[in-house]
């Protein structure tokens, strides 16, 4: 099932040759039109970077949490808009699908999107929903040789460029997954959602009206799909910290390169204080950001689910990001404003961060309620160890 030959390069080099000569350069250009590149997407495929966490079995890398760290940092750091772009196919879809899939769905599905041939999107929140996916009204009813699926996704990341979408409905009141092909009767996909930043991801509306979904297109067992719904969520989540963490690092080097320059009364500007004081800042945060980010991605064990890591890096990284571009664009002036150069554009990203893949709201949410459940559970089974003792 390989799409072509992994290279014995390290992951980290290709990436960020592919950044240097490839992802950079287009990056304004995508950002204007508010396009998908997809040819872009399809090289990144030929050079096996959209199956990172695949088994090279399934055409994968044979990746893991870190490797995809580092290729969503790297790619962030010329743009953050064609790095969610490649998360939406390379996490949402293709990790999510391969771990749910059979071998008949992985071998009619994973070629296709691991070339880029075909387009994947995750169609998980709904207009009414937003951040609580388990309040989603999407239902699916058994019939005759499948299912019929109704309801509405939003907000669904290269919808308009979608050939298939992984579908999140309930099933007798749980989460089920299913594969949806975008030319069965019922799919429609509505026009591109104009947004503020990651232009070059375009997101849509997906509905689903009586569609017909048959019974081998079932991902997993009917009713289970909220365990592999929540790991994807972790996932996805350290993936966007790395992706903050690229765009804070890239707004650092901005810095440095103004602070080396001269003032209009040729004094340098690493001299002035107000440029002293963002730049150190920025690096500080930065730094610990991508400290925290490595340690959570290094240590996670997709056997062992715990969100308390991937809520608490995207926490940070995403407040880290924005407030990095925004100093970088107060040390750059009114030329950071300006189009130009580049630094309005990753501001206008790093905003995103702090609201896609959940919010800085339901992370802290999360973050607090693990934290007093674990005590809990620790004092609870401290308590039993000390009764048994006495």
């Amino acid at each position: 099932m390989s799409v072509g030959t992994v290279a014995a390069e390290p992951l980290e080099e290709i990436v960020a040759r592919f950044v240097q000569d490839e992802v950079a350069p287009q990056a304004d250009a995508h950002d204007r039109s508010a396009t998908l590149n997809r040819a872009l997407l399809a090289r990144a495929g030929a050079l096996g970077l959209l199956g990172i966490t695949l088994p090279v079995a399934d055409g994968g890398r044979g990746g893991d949490m870190l490797d995809a760290a580092t290729a969503h940092r790297r790619l962030a750091w010329a743009d953050p808009g064609f790095a969610i772009a490649f998360l939406a196919q390379t996490i949402l879809f293709t990790h999510n699908f391969a771990a749910l899939a059979d071998e008949g769905q992985r071998r009619r599905v994973l070629p296709r999107v691991l070339a880029a041939e075909w387009i994947g999107g995750m169609a998980m929140t709904e207009p009414s929903g937003g951040t609580d996916v388990l309040a989603m009204r999407s239902r699916a009813e058994r019939v005759p040789g499948g299912y019929v699926v109704q309801g509405a996704k939003t907000l669904i990341t290269n919808a308009p460029d979608a050939q298939c979408f992984l579908v999140y409905a309930k099933l007798d009141g749980d989460v089920t997954s299913f594969l949806v092909e975008r030319d069965r009767a019922g799919v429609s996909v509505g026009p591109p959602i104009d947004k503020m930043g990651m232009r070059a991801a375009p997101m849509a509306e997906l509905v689903l009206d009586a569609c017909f979904v048959p019974r081998q297109n079932l991902l997993g067992r009917e009713r289970a799909g909220i365990v592999q719904m929540m790991r994807n969520l972790e996932i996805e989540r350290v993936c966007l910290a790395a992706m903050a963490v690229g765009v804070a690092e890239r707004c650092v080097h901005e810095m440095i390169d103004d602070a080396s320059s001269l003032d209009a009364a040729g004094r340098p500007r690493a001299e002035d204080g107000h440029v002293q004081r963002h730049l150190a800042e920025g690096h500080a945060h930065t730094a610990a950001a991508r400290s925290l980010l490595d340690d959570v991605a290094g240590r996670r064990n997709p056997a062992l689910a715990s969100r308390v890591g991937a809520d608490s890096v995207k926490l940070f990284a995403a407040r880290t990001a924005k407030d990095v571009a925004d100093r970088a664009v107060q040390v750059r002036g009114m030329a950071g404003v300006c189009r130009e150069r580049g630094l309005e554009r990753l501001l206008r990203d790093a905003k995103l961060l702090e609201i896609g893949g959940g919010t800085l709201e339901a992370h802290q949410r999360n973050v607090a309620l693990d934290l007093v459940r674990a005590a809990r559970i620790a004092a609870h089974r401290s308590g039993g160890r000390d009764a048994g003792e006495r």
